[in-house]
């Protein structure tokens, strides 16, 4: 038999086929020669296997790619890199706020044609509160600030018949209607005083009964003393018993607030029409802050102005600092009283000033109601507690140096 003649060609899947090319490798004609892969370089070791061809090709890739030398980080590479310590801070339970996690809700309107809207789709069309509402709920805000232990809020007038016991019940009303605290004010007229008048009468008691209770220890002792209006404001009144010839003293007025103080949160009290009677020294001492009461006309104005020259010549300017000057029962049109010169008068010398539109169901003189005043003058008796509520926080309060709070 003759020798076996051994086939030279190469199978077809060893025929010559571009081989890839590597990563930095040169272009030219000596990488065509390599392309082709001959049977002997499989003897030769000419034929590389792929985790050899794999390792050639790292060896040749960039040096940046492999990390060795970094390439200059790009703008928003660096302002990443100024971020990354505050991505990185610690996290808790606090950063699960309600403002991050929920989306604002569209508030509902509560009057107006917003409101018919909205009833008349079945709350599919919301179109928001008006932006009188917008107000308004940031009025109710401010007057909602916390407060710490008793604030006391004296209202007084030089000139009677202004309607400082009127602006006592309707301010005491809106604080107590739209803030959760308890709210009470008390008649220290040294005469026969009219506030319990001015809310439905629930008991025949007066102050001297209250402070004829020397077993007062808890708020329903209190509250037998007491008459609460729909607005759950609370009067203590004064005796209108007209055989009694005794005045309401210094001594009986601090007497009260040493009760009163223990169970509220805000003591309005409503003064008589002089500074010299002797209950007025213990109103004064005990104050943070003061409602001055003014009508419309000269003679009530110029009462007001004597009112703040007295107090500062007497030791209290820094009370007068703290009031609120009220021009009460203001008409629509003021045909001959320059309003501008008045409240410009008032401004310099004290905190605020607060107009008081006239109101027809507070000429009447008996019980009052704030759903039947008129929105006017509903809104300016939120504006004048809101701006009493500005002295509320305990480092404003006239007292709170002294330790009191």
């Amino acid at each position: 038999m003759g020798e076996k003649q051994i086939n030279a060609t190469p199978p077809p899947w060893l025929a010559e086929r571009p081989r890839a090319k590597n990563v930095g490798a040169d272009s030219g004609p000596a990488a065509g020669k390599r392309s082709a892969s001959k049977p002997e370089d499989f003897a030769t070791g000419d034929i590389e296997s792929p985790a050899d061809a794999a390792e050639e090709r790292t060896q040749k890739l960039p040096r940046r790619v492999l990390g060795s030398a970094p390439a200059r980080p790009s703008k928003a590479a660096l302002v990443e890199r100024v971020a990354e310590p505050e991505r990185r801070a610690p996290r808790s339970v606090a950063d699960l706020t309600t403002s991050v996690l929920l989306r604002p809700p569209v508030r509902v309107p509560t009057r107006g044609w917003r409101r018919a809207v909205h009833v008349l789709s079945g709350g599919a069309v919301n179109p928001g509160e008006s932006p009188e509402e917008v107000v308004h709920r940031e009025l109710v805000a401010r007057l909602n600030v916390p407060i710490r232990g008793a604030y006391k809020i004296a209202l007084l007038s030089l000139k009677g018949g202004v309607g400082k016991t009127t602006v006592t019940v309707c301010l005491g009303a809106t604080l107590a209607s739209l803030r959760g605290d308890r709210v009470v004010a008390v008649d220290a007229n040294p005469d026969r005083g009219t506030l319990g008048q001015r809310v439905a009468t629930e008991t025949s008691a007066t102050v001297r009964n209250l402070l004829a209770d020397t077993a007062i220890d808890r708020y329903s002792d209190v509250r037998s003393y007491t008459s609460q209006a729909v607005s759950r404001l609370e009067v203590v009144a004064s005796d209108t018993d007209p055989a009694v010839s005794e005045a309401f003293s210094e001594a009986d007025y601090r007497q009260a607030m040493a009760v009163l103080e223990r169970f509220y949160n805000i003591i309005l009290t409503d003064c008589g029409t002089g500074l010299l009677h002797s209950a007025m020294t213990g109103v004064l001492d005990e104050a943070d802050s003061l409602v001055l009461v003014s009508s419309p006309a000269i003679d009530g104005a110029r009462s007001a102005a004597a009112t703040l020259d007295w107090l500062d010549a007497h030791g209290y300017r820094e009370l007068t600092q703290r009031t609120v000057v009220v021009i009460n029962a203001v008409p629509a049109r003021t045909r001959h009283l320059n309003m501008t010169a008045l409240l410009e008068h008032f401004t310099a010398r004290c905190r605020a000033v607060q107009v008081l539109p006239y109101d027809q169901h507070l000429e009447e003189g008996a019980e009052i109601d704030l759903d039947r005043l008129a929105l006017s003058t509903r809104r300016a008796f939120e504006q004048l507690a809101a701006t009493v509520a500005e002295d509320f926080p305990e480092a404003a309060g006239r007292h709170a140096q002294q330790g009191r709070r």
